[in-house]
């Protein structure tokens, strides 16, 4: 009986075991160019798709009312707008809640005003930018082309995140 329980166990562990990338596993490919992304904007009701933004650094957040990293991560997203708007630098905050009631509350206790798209019931966020953790930020180079993704928020990795985009906006 001893045996059967401890190959039961054995087998039960196993099988809900989820599978961690180790480090030589690729790393996910995203879409050379996120060209078909298009999105409702969340104050006008009306598309936004990336291909207007071609010639600017754009940045995508994709967060979650219920993500307490992104209260962290999108005020200082917001920071960097104001900084570098005039270099051509474009944040969008992309929110997947299923019920985009909530949003209003969440930008009112953030201060956050960067310009708001839904990707209601992550759609777009999963089939297309394969989005596993929130937030997670794509840094979009001025021809469309993901060149940074920053899976989670990390204070003490904004530095890095600010030398890649000040790269991002000295190119061409």
């Amino acid at each position: 009986m001893a045996r059967f329980l401890f190959a039961l166990c054995l087998l039960l562990s196993v099988s809900c075991t989820k599978k961690v990338p180790g480090p030589l596993e690729p790393e996910p490919s995203y879409p050379e160019g996120a060209f078909a992304l298009t999105l409702k904007r969340y104050t006008e009701q009306t598309d936004w798709s990336l291909k207007e933004e071609l010639g600017n650094v754009v940045v995508l957040d994709v967060w979650a009312t219920w993500c307490d990293p992104c209260r962290e991560s999108l005020p200082r997203y917001q920071a960097l707008l104001k900084k570098y708007a005039d270099r051509g630098l474009k944040v969008y905050a992309v929110n997947v809640d299923a019920d985009a009631t909530q949003v209003p509350k969440f930008l009112m206790e953030t201060q956050i005003s960067v310009p708001v798209l839904l990707d209601v019931n992550a759609q777009a966020a999963e089939s297309t930018l394969r989005v596993k953790v929130m937030p997670t930020a794509f840094f979009i180079d001025r021809k469309g082309h993901i060149r940074h993704v920053h899976e989670g928020f990390a204070e003490e990795l904004f530095p890095k995140y600010v030398s890649e985009l000040e790269a991002l906006l000295a190119e061409p």
